[in-house]
């Protein structure tokens, strides 16, 4: 059961930093130039915070 709420989860969170950094070109008119970097930060703080919520429900 771990394995599929990790993988969901994991899917979700790519989709939505992926989300979040086409609304931040969009709002800025133009790709930015550290667009890998900026999505593995976007990826990595809703990752951390994902991890806290999962660990607080014990899963």
């Amino acid at each position: 059961m771990k394995y599929l709420v990790f993988t969901a989860v994991a899917v979700i969170l790519y989709v939505m930093a992926d989300w979040i950094l086409n609304r931040i070109e969009v709002y800025r008119g133009a790709r930015l130039k550290g667009r890998s970097l900026v999505f593995f930060v976007i990826l990595l703080g809703l990752a951390l915070a994902a991890f806290a919520i999962l660990r607080h429900f014990e899963f």
